[in-house]
């Protein structure tokens, strides 16, 4: 009890140590390409890629020049970047290339872009709200990081303020003690606390692990409190002393506690082989928090409750719900039209979840919101704008023509460089290098393409893909491409292949892991074809909405999903295997549908309200769709679990046995 006290002290402590890192791009491995050319970037040229852009309104010339400067003046911010920048605005405007000017000026409102140093999004951009007003309007990636930034923590603080009262009242449903529920949060609370702790030797964590994976690992993890703490409670009804009672209950929960805790483990340690290191961030982290979680049970809740269990029985209540229903001969009765509907739907389920439209980076800001509305604002007035910069070796010629060509493209706005800036008659040995630095390095020449493109989709990525062939037409591999989108055209390519080995990795080692436990080749195949059947409908929906599906969200819950809801299936089959031992296939899993459909329902109610409360409670899309999926899988998880599973069990009976080893069926004399 002290131990694991000091440990969860220390833990709550040094959490508040470990860094937050809200950079998804960080997350690409050293070798993608958008991460070697951003590399080379910052060796080669002191500016950076534009992340900000912001809008005043109702100026003129001498005003915007003046809004300018106070924009140049904020600690953080670099390279602001207007229109007197690529034309010179002693002259009339009216003079100038019409395109050029509505780029950066359009009906009195002014446009700048700028870079906001990584890191210093939160204060940055607090300066840049004091300098603009109300009136006035900014968007880009950096908002969009210190937006996430502030909410993070404060959701999910806003998640647990609902989520432990509503755990708190599922749990004093389903138990006959008011004091019950706080020993399962207890003992699964202090071995969060500690696996929050143990992140200080990680170095840092990515903001959708310090947002989800606390939540997430209680969830999971409370059905293995709950596993021992009602097998307790059983040993004492049968007048055995409670330090008996104990022993006999640690001795008869522990296969089950363990069994799910491994298939649970290697769900998780699956994540860890992505190469988008984001998985294996979230993944480390779940593994060591099961882990954790684990000891915590078997180790912490036998002496917490043997200290304290004097309080359970001064505590004691009615049981509210009945723990057992006598539904299993009405659900039985439609077995075969149960299989046959989900083969039917299995297919269909499975392709429609591979088609579905992804979105790779950060969704935009709610329109009910400031930056939603003031995004919104700025589009509206000048188009979209995601900005890109090329890096090719030093060759007038060539520059002024791949340029040439690449003002062909539809979704190219303006592109400024040395030749269109400057101009290409104009060598650059003749020129001061503060006018030419931010064009020419020692190695490099720097091209900035400003598209109207998306960020991302089918569109951009194309685009992406013809910068590439047009640059290495001209440059062959000796260029680099830097950009948002670039990274995002990455991050599509590279999560591919994760998709593919993430997943087969989890179900090859969940499956291996329920085929030694229960001794067969049947069941496995059974139970894992009723939860990823479960996944693949969860996953199909968004196809069949049109809507689009955050991909970190839908890889996360294709590993979560299976690895969380299995248990389910495997407490339900190892009570149907040892009262096949006794009677017929039919009346076993009858009896077994009657006894744990309540216990069940229990876990998969408290998964589910985690997953909606995530879903409802934050704004962020990518931790909101990971909460909806996580929400609606352990619905669907749990009612193929009763509706599926026992069918299947019916159904397969005797092939159960003959791929089975001493599993003992009962057998009619």
């Amino acid at each position: 009890m002290i131990t694991f006290g000091v440990l969860a002290v220390l833990g709550a402590i040094v959490q508040f140590f470990v860094p937050v890192n809200y950079n998804m791009s960080e997350y690409l491995p050293e070798g993608a390409e958008s991460i070697e050319s951003a590399e080379v970037m910052d060796d080669e040229f002191d500016e950076a890629v534009t992340n900000t852009r912001v809008m005043i309104k109702d100026v003129n010339i001498n005003e915007a020049i003046s809004f300018k400067e106070q924009l140049e003046d904020v600690d953080g911010v670099s390279d602001v970047m207007w229109l007197d920048d690529v034309i010179d605005i002693r002259t009339p405007i009216e003079m100038a290339d019409e395109d050029t000017v509505e780029s950066y000026y359009k009906d009195g409102n002014a446009l700048f872009s700028f870079h906001v140093e990584d890191g210093r999004e939160v204060e940055v951009t607090d300066e840049i709200y004091e300098v603009i007003g109300e009136d006035n309007a900014i968007s880009g990636e950096a908002l969009n990081t210190a937006i996430a930034q502030k909410m993070t923590g404060q959701e999910t603080l806003n998640a647990a303020l609902i989520l432990v009262p509503l755990i708190i009242l599922i749990l004093l449903v389903s138990t006959t003690s008011w004091i019950e529920p706080l020993f399962f949060l207890t003992a699964i609370g202090v071995s969060v606390l500690i696996n929050l702790g143990t992140n200080i030797f990680v170095g840092e964590i990515s903001f959708l692990t310090q947002s989800v994976a606390p939540i997430l690992q209680l969830a999971v993890s409370l059905d293995y409190a709950i596993f021992l703490l009602h097998s307790f409670e059983d040993y004492r009804k049968k007048n055995h002393n409670p330090i008996e009672a104990m022993k006999l209950a640690m001795k008869r929960s522990f296969p089950a506690i363990a069994t799910s805790a491994i298939t649970t483990i290697f769900g998780f340690a699956a994540l860890t082989f992505m190469v988008f290191e984001i998985g294996a961030d979230l993944g480390l982290n779940l593994f060591k928090g099961i882990i954790f979680s684990f000891i915590s049970v078997i180790v912490f809740l036998p002496a917490l409750t043997l200290i304290l269990y004097p309080l359970i029985d001064k505590t004691q209540h009615r049981q509210w719900i009945p723990s057992r229903y006598n539904i299993g001969k009405h659900v039985l009765k439609f077995r075969v039209p149960m299989v046959l509907i989900v083969l039917v739907l299995v297919l269909p389920a499975f392709l429609a979840q591979s088609q579905t439209n992804f979105l790779y980076g950060n969704p935009d800001q709610p329109e009910s919101t400031r930056a939603g509305s003031d995004a919104t604002e700025i589009e509206e007035t000048f188009g979209k704008y995601t900005p890109m910069v090329l890096l090719v070796p030093q060759d007038i010629a060539k520059e002024e023509a791949m340029i040439d060509e690449m003002n062909e493209f539809d979704e190219i706005q303006s592109i400024v460089s040395y030749t269109t800036a400057i101009g290409a008659a104009i060598p650059p040995e003749y020129l001061d290098e503060s006018v030419t630095e931010q064009f020419l390095s020692e190695n490099y020449s720097r091209i900035i393409l400003n598209t109207e493109a998306e960020t991302e989709g089918e569109t951009t990525f194309a685009m992406v893909e013809d910068i590439h062939s047009t640059a290495e037409g001209y440059y062959g591999d000796d260029y680099h491409f830097v950009g948002e989108s670039v990274t995002l055209y990455d991050m599509k390519e590279i999560v591919k292949r994760d998709n593919v080995v993430v997943n087969t990795l989890t179900v090859v080692a969940i499956g291996i892991v329920v085929m030694f436990a229960f001794r067969s080749i049947a069941m496995p195949l059974l139970i894992l074809l009723t939860i990823q059947t479960s996944v693949w409908v969860n996953l199909s929906i968004p196809y069949f909405q049109g809507d689009a599906l955050v991909y970190i969200g839908y890889l996360i819950i294709s590993i979560v999903q299976l690895a969380a809801t299995v248990d389910y299936a495997i407490l339900f089959s190892e009570e149907y295997i040892q009262n096949r031992k006794e009677m017929p296939a039919l009346a076993a899993v009858k009896k077994t549908m009657n006894d744990k459909i309540f216990s069940i329902g229990v876990s998969a109610s408290i998964l589910t309200s985690v997953g909606f409360i995530l879903w409802i409670t934050s704004t962020n899309e990518i931790i909101a769709s990971i909460g909806l999926l996580l929400g609606r899988g352990a619905l669907l998880a749990f009612l193929l679990v009763v509706f599926l599973l026992p069918a299947l069990f019916v159904v397969f009976d005797r092939v159960i046995e003959k791929t089975s080893w001493k599993l003992n069926f009962y057998k009619k004399e």
